[in-house]
């Protein structure tokens, strides 16, 4: 199990991490989500011991991970990091920088191992071909490769497939971590893509401006989101009054509904008014303007519709109900109308 604390952790005398207490069970993999300089990466580099942190401390199991301050190269032998900078040998070919770290004491069994891996990112017929003559994606899978090559118990990626084309990203996630979760290797995965996270991250750890806002697990913190904050990591997001939703309601509170939780009606529900239709490919994402209050919304539908037209939406009693169950979301636990 890892074990991290970090009381607070400030670099030229300004807090850039404060209050993060957290475990990881062993096999698990636990998603980081925060906009750019929630202090992701700064994580993921304590947790390492690239940065030394005064107040806290990382344990995995009974082992004190330590930090440059008593390690010459940052680093436990146990954990391995893939940064966004690779760190290849670029005039050696693939299949040389990925056998770089592999045991010199297996020797017979190495060809079969880098073709495992080079199979597993895909760039099987690229082994004999020199790291600089690569794409930054293809650079960044043989990093990914290198790092699996030491079969690390614990994994730290951040943003791991940030230089891959859109194509290759779906199936390399698929590969990579169901490769990742057969070996029962433990992943943190610091990431701004709700792609990375949804399907394969058992928990996921809310981060803003240096703070740990939320914890849990990755379907249950989607379907209720603490606060707005976290439901627009995950994509777009409405905050709807629901004395509009329900005219009934004596609650003065508002929801977040997500626009697939929006149903259309043309004759009852809250009156919007068409601003836009964006083509997501499965369904159209709507931009309409709330009649009463002017508010923005957005939902989705079927088909286009046109800048003008006059829709309803509804939101479900359920829906409504379960946000209101999330304690940061209500003034008090329980609460439903």
């Amino acid at each position: 199990m890892l074990n991290v604390q970090i009381d607070t952790f400030s670099y030229q005398n300004q807090a850039i991490l404060e209050g993060i207490s957290f475990q990881v069970e062993k096999g698990e993999h636990l998603a980081l989500m925060g906009e750019s300089g929630s202090g992701k990466s700064t994580l993921l580099k304590i947790v390492y011991g690239i940065l030394h942190v005064e107040q806290g401390s990382v344990f995995w199991g009974k082992q004190e991970a330590l930090g440059p301050n008593f390690n010459l190269v940052p680093g436990e032998p146990y954990m391995k990091y893939l940064s966004q900078d690779f760190d290849l040998m670029p005039y050696t070919t693939v299949e040389e920088n990925v056998g770089q770290y592999l045991s010199v004491f297996e020797q017979e069994t190495h060809a079969q191992r880098i073709l495992e891996l080079l199979m597993l990112i895909e760039l099987e017929d690229y082994a004999n071909v020199k790291v600089k003559n690569l794409s930054g994606g293809q650079q960044q899978r043989v990093a990914l490769a290198r790092v699996l090559a030491q079969e690390p118990e614990l994994l730290l990626l951040d943003e791991p497939f940030g230089h891959i084309d859109n194509f290759k990203r779906n199936s390399l996630r698929r590969n990579l971590f169901s490769y990742l979760r057969e070996k029962g290797i433990t992943v943190i995965t610091a990431s701004h893509d709700p792609n990375d996270v949804l399907p394969f991250a058992d928990n996921t750890l809310i981060l803003e401006n240096g703070r740990m806002l939320s914890h849990q697990r990755t379907k249950k913190m989607f379907r209720n989101p603490p606060n707005y904050y976290t439901a627009s990591l995950f994509g777009e997001v409405n905050e709807v009054p629901i004395r509009l939703l329900k005219s009934y309601a004596e609650i003065n509170r508002s929801v977040l509904v997500y626009p697939h939780e929006f149903q259309m009606s043309k004759k009852s529900g809250l009156e919007v008014t068409v601003k836009n239709s964006f083509f997501k490919g499965s369904h159209y994402l709507i931009e309409s303007e709330e009649v009463q209050e002017g508010n923005m919304l957005y939902f989705n539908a079927p088909k286009k519709l046109k800048p003008g037209d006059t829709v309803f939406l509804n939101v479900s009693l359920e829906t409504i109900n379960n946000r209101l169950q999330v304690e940061q979301g209500a003034d008090k636990k329980g609460t439903s109308i």
